[in-house]
């Protein structure tokens, strides 16, 4: 099996994060954070113009076409960027149950309007419904149109969590493989994020100096960013492997996508540790940006599966 991604996944890797980089995502986040989300809905219709939001929507309703290794390679980017909204809901669970439910409604989405999805028990809350123009709800396998009612706060405070009431019924779909494609998504969010507070850190410590050092020349310090590094290198191909197995329809698929958001979730989760420990305190304060990503990091490892229910699957799998 070849893990390795060829050269038009890498180009549309850098044509994102070169997007991305130019566009302030600390400043879209914190108005995001504070109720604004004009900034962030501007930086998606950006997206939604490279086909970041239509890429698992057939060319039929205006997107891409594309596959889950193609969604991995662009939600990565987001994540290294943690770029605020309903990712994975509006990238890989939105299109997944419109294709079957409702495919009239996969035209918008790939222009860029943002969906969320609620699916209890595992996901019991809409993130940002207030944000969206499409609110969807999971029963089993039927498909609902919802409204927000009560909102709950969130770690991270760019993700309001919406309890839902049903409204209009849509139709069917199979709802397993919208709830991998969500744990596949938020995987990738979570492995750009490691790397991006791996990349922060080792720069922090090339930069700060204590007694006279630049931090970065102690082992110890060392020795705490190559343990970062080689977890999320670790975490990488299991993530990839996961995405060609959702894009070869494989039996081991919800297995592999399980084992891949625990290994992304660990490395990530390690990263945000270690870059903490590195900056100090400050790194968390709110003033700092590493605490975008830090409180990001926490969420996500929980979102779209517990690392307890992911690890189970696997177990039950084997």
């Amino acid at each position: 099996m070849r893990f390795a991604l060829d050269n038009s996944h890498t180009d549309f890797a850098a044509s994102i994060d070169s997007l991305l980089g130019k566009s302030d995502t600390p400043a879209v986040i914190r108005a995001w954070n504070s109720g604004d989300t004009g900034p962030g809905v501007k930086l998606w219709q950006r997206l939604a113009e490279t086909g970041v939001t239509g890429l698992l929507i057939a060319e039929e309703h205006g997107g891409l076409g594309a596959d889950a290794i193609d969604m991995v390679v662009a939600v990565e980017q987001l994540g290294k960027h943690a770029v605020p909204g309903p990712v994975a809901e509006t990238i890989a669970v939105a299109p997944s149950l419109l294709a079957q439910a409702d495919p009239a409604r996969l035209e918008a989405l790939a222009e860029g309007s943002l969906a969320t999805v609620a699916a209890p028990p595992a996901v019991p809350y809409a993130v940002d419904a207030d944000a969206v123009e499409l609110v969807l709800t999971v029963d089993g396998s039927t498909v609902s149109t919802a409204t927000p009612a009560a909102v709950h706060g969130s770690v991270d405070l760019s993700r309001r969590l919406f309890e839902v009431t049903t409204a209009e019924q849509l139709g069917t779909a199979d709802a397993n493989r919208a709830f991998d494609l969500g744990a596949l998504a938020t995987a990738a969010q979570l492995q750009g994020l490691g790397k991006a507070m791996l990349e922060i850190t080792t720069e922090y410590a090339k930069q700060r100096k204590q007694f006279g050092r630049v931090i970065g020349s102690q082992q110890a310090i060392k020795h705490h960013l190559a343990g970062v590094a080689i977890g999320l290198e670790m975490a990488q191909p299991l993530l990839l492997g996961a995405a060609m197995a959702v894009r070869d329809g494989s039996p081991t698929a919800s297995r592999d996508v399980s084992a891949a958001k625990v290994a992304c979730g660990d490395a990530a989760y390690r990263a945000s540790r270690i870059a903490l420990q590195v900056h100090g305190a400050i790194g968390y304060t709110q003033e700092h940006d590493l605490s975008l990503w830090l409180t990001k990091t926490r969420a996500l490892v929980t979102a779209w599966g517990t690392p307890a229910q992911h690890r189970t699957r696997v177990m039950e799998a084997l």
